[in-house]
């Protein structure tokens, strides 16, 4: 599969900015919402999206309509974002590399309410973000892998923090399998691949204070179960096969 991709960039892991540079993003996340931006970027993705990836949603019912939530996708690339907000009409807020935030696109990025972490690092900052919009009853996308797989297939093993987020909130934790996602950087070839976003059935964690290292692991262990077994279902059966699943589990309209 990884021949049938086209080269992805070099993925940079260390921004050598302070992380008092990104005090003011963090600032505008926590007391704004997102302003007309974000629907302005929604619409011409989303009509991308539509259009050239046929992209299509099973069960986006399951996002609670309200209330603190972590919608939690696998990540292959760069539209991941919009394809996970495209279904459902929240304003979702997004954790993103702290490299994407340099001009111009930080002018879309901050205002869109897209908020930075700086990966390599102990980014407590962009935890205390996180967390400043769960309690207002804002959604949050989450990447159990933490980057883009460079494969096309899910990694082996998730990343801890969003056991940490999950458990350290208690909000209602959504996984998000996106299929066909991975070929998407293939639109140089003329290659578009068409794309399902699968919402599973909410769960929940009781509330932990402070979670052990191991408590965070095991927590992201089930959350990416989860993704992964929506995500077989997709490679399976493809997308009117888990469309018709669901609709038999009562997880969508028939």
């Amino acid at each position: 599969m990884t021949e049938d991709l086209s080269k992805m960039k070099e993925q940079v892991y260390f921004d050598d900015r302070p992380k008092e540079f990104f005090d003011r993003y963090h600032e505008r996340s926590r007391t704004q919402k997102p302003n007309w931006i974000y629907e302005a970027v929604r619409l011409v993705t989303s009509i991308y999206a539509y259009t050239f990836f046929r992209a299509r949603s099973i069960a986006s019912q399951n996002v609670p309509p309200s209330g603190p939530v972590i919608l939690a996708p696998n990540h292959f690339s760069f539209m991941d974002h919009f394809f996970t907000g495209a279904f459902i009409r929240r304003k979702v807020r997004f954790m993103a590399k702290s490299q994407l935030f340099s001009k111009p696109l930080v002018w879309i990025y901050s205002p869109g309410g897209v908020f930075p972490v700086r990966r390599g690092a102990r980014d407590d900052e962009a935890f205390i973000t996180a967390h400043s919009v769960l309690e207002r009853g804002g959604p949050i996308v989450m990447y159990c892998e933490g980057g883009r797989s460079r494969t096309g297939k899910l990694s082996d093993r998730p990343k801890r923090g969003i056991g940490r987020l999950a458990l350290e909130s208690g909000a209602m934790v959504v996984p998000v399998a996106i299929h066909g996602s991975s070929k998407v950087r293939n639109w140089k070839r003329l290659q578009f691949p068409k794309v399902t976003v699968q919402y599973g059935e909410p769960f929940r964690y009781e509330q932990v204070q402070s979670p052990s290292r191991e408590q965070q692991q095991a927590v992201a262990e089930e959350i990416f179960g989860a993704i992964k077994e929506l995500y077989a279902g997709l490679d399976e059966l493809g997308r009117a096969g888990a469309r018709a699943k669901a609709r038999v589990a009562g997880t969508t309209p028939a």
